[in-house]
C-alpha cells in the first residue's frame, strides 16, 4: 500500500524521465507513423497518400541493399560479440595475477569514442595503412617464419616422444618443452639465415584497398562488402568488453559446487564450459543477444564517419538510409525515411519476439 502522497512524490521524481520518453519517443514515433503515410518532404503541408511511401521504399534498390547490409552485419556481429564476450568473461573469471588490470585494460575500447575508434580503423585499413604494411612484412619474412615453425614443431615432437619413452607424462603442448623448442628453432633459423640457406625475400608492397567496391559473394550474390567487413571487426572489437561485463556478472552467480562436481567426474575445461557454464548463463545470453541485435540493427555512427571514404552501396545500413533521406539536399523524401524507420522498428520487434518465443530459457521469461 502506498502512503498518502507517496505516488505523487514518485511521479514528481520520475517526471523528467517520463516527459522525455513521451516527447522524444512516443510523440516522435507517432509522427513518424503519420509521415510514413503522407507526401511530406520537409517543405510542404503533409497530405495523406496511403501506403505509397512504403511501396517506394521497398522498390528502392538502395533500401534493399541497406536491408541486406543491416541483416548481414547484425547477424555476424551478434554471433561474434556473444561468443567473444563469453570466452573473455570465462578467461577473466579465473583467479590470475593482475586480474584487475586485465579487466580494466580489456574494457578500455568500450569507453573510447566510437568516432575515435573509427578513425583509427580507417588509418589501419587505408591503402598505406598498418594492415597492408604487416602483410607485406609477413610475405617478406615468410621463408624465415616457416623455417622457424617447422623446426619448432619437429623439435617439440622429438622432445615429447623422448620424454614419453622415459615414461614421463609429457603433453604435446607442454609449455616448458615448447619454450625449449622455440629457442632451438630460433637458433637453427638464425644459423640457416647466416649461411644463406633461407632469408627474407623481395616482394612488392601489399596494395589492397579495403574501402573499395569489393564483395564476398556466394553463388554470384553479393553478401558482404569489404568495407562492411572492416566495420564488423571494428564493432566487435569495441562492444565485446561491454557485453563481457554481463557474462562476468552471470558467472559470479553459478554455484561453485557444479564445477566441483564436474571436476570429480573428470570433465575437461571444454566440457565444463559447454555443459555447465553455457546452460547456466542462458538468461544472460538472452539479454546479451537481444541488446546486440537492437544495437547492430541501428548501427549508424561508423558508417557516417567513414562516409565517402567507401562507396555508399558497400556500407549503407537502414539507419543511415533513414538519415540520408531525411536530410537530403533539396526536397527530402521524409515520408520514405519515415517508412524505412517504421520498417526497421518492425524488423527489430519481430527479431526480438522470435528470439523470446523460441530461444529464451524458461527462467528468463
Amino acid at each position: 500500500m502506498f502512503r498518502k502522497g507517496q505516488t505523487a512524490t514518485a511521479l514528481l521524481f520520475l517526471a523528467p524521465f517520463l516527459i522525455t520518453i513521451l516527447v522524444f519517443f512516443f510523440y516522435a514515433f507517432a509522427r513518424a507513423i503519420y509521415y510514413s503515410f503522407t507526401d511530406f518532404n520537409l517543405f510542404n503541408d503533409a497530405r495523406v497518400i496511403g501506403i505509397k511511401p512504403y511501396l517506394d521504399v521497398l522498390g528502392d534498390s538502395l533500401f534493399q541493399r541497406a536491408l541486406a547490409n543491416t541483416l548481414v552485419f547484425s547477424i555476424l556481429v551478434t554471433v561474434l560479440q556473444t561468443i567473444g564476450s563469453l570466452l573473455m568473461a570465462v578467461a577473466l573469471n579465473n583467479k590470475i595475477k593482475g586480474q584487475s588490470f586485465f579487466r580494466s585494460a580489456w574494457y578500455m575500447p568500450s569507453i573510447t569514442s566510437s568516432v575515435v575508434i573509427t578513425l583509427i580503423f580507417l588509418w589501419l585499413f587505408q591503402r598505406r595503412g598498418v594492415v597492408n604494411y604487416l602483410i607485406t612484412q609477413w610475405l617478406t619474412y615468410l621463408p624465415l617464419i616457416l623455417t622457424f615453425l617447422g623446426v619448432m614443431a619437429l623439435v617439440q615432437v622429438a622432445q615429447v616422444l623422448f620424454e614419453r619413452s622415459r615414461r614421463l607424462p609429457a603433453k604435446w603442448f607442454d609449455p616448458a618443452l615448447a619454450a625449449m623448442s622455440a629457442l632451438i628453432a630460433l637458433a637453427v633459423t638464425l644459423g640457416l639465415n647466416v649461411l644463406g640457406v633461407v632469408g627474407a625475400r623481395d616482394v612488392q608492397p601489399y596494395d589492397f584497398q579495403y574501402f573499395s567496391d569489393s564483395w564476398l559473394s556466394i553463388g554470384g550474390v553479393r553478401v558482404l562488402s569489404m568495407p562492411l567487413l572492416v566495420v564488423v571487426i571494428m564493432n566487435t572489437f569495441t562492444t565485446i568488453p561491454t557485453l563481457m561485463l554481463f557474462f562476468l556478472a552471470g558467472l559470479q552467480n553459478i554455484p561453485a559446487a557444479l564445477y566441483e562436481a564436474a571436476d570429480i567426474d573428470g570433465a575437461t575445461p571444454a566440457q565444463k564450459l559447454l555443459r555447465v557454464t553455457v546452460p547456466m548463463l542462458r538468461p544472460v545470453t538472452f539479454y546479451v543477444v537481444t541488446i546486440s541485435l537492437i544495437g547492430t540493427m541501428q548501427m549508424f555512427d561508423q558508417v557516417a564517419v567513414i562516409g565517402s571514404a567507401a562507396p555508399q552501396e558497400t556500407l549503407i545500413t537502414l539507419a543511415y538510409y533513414v538519415y540520408t533521406n531525411t536530410f537530403k539536399s533539396g526536397a527530402a523524401p521524409v515520408n520514405m525515411a519515415a517508412a524505412a524507420a517504421i520498417i526497421l522498428a518492425l524488423i527489430i520487434l519481430l527479431m526480438v519476439f522470435l528470439q523470446r518465443r523460441f530461444f529464451v530459457a524458461p527462467e528468463a521469461q
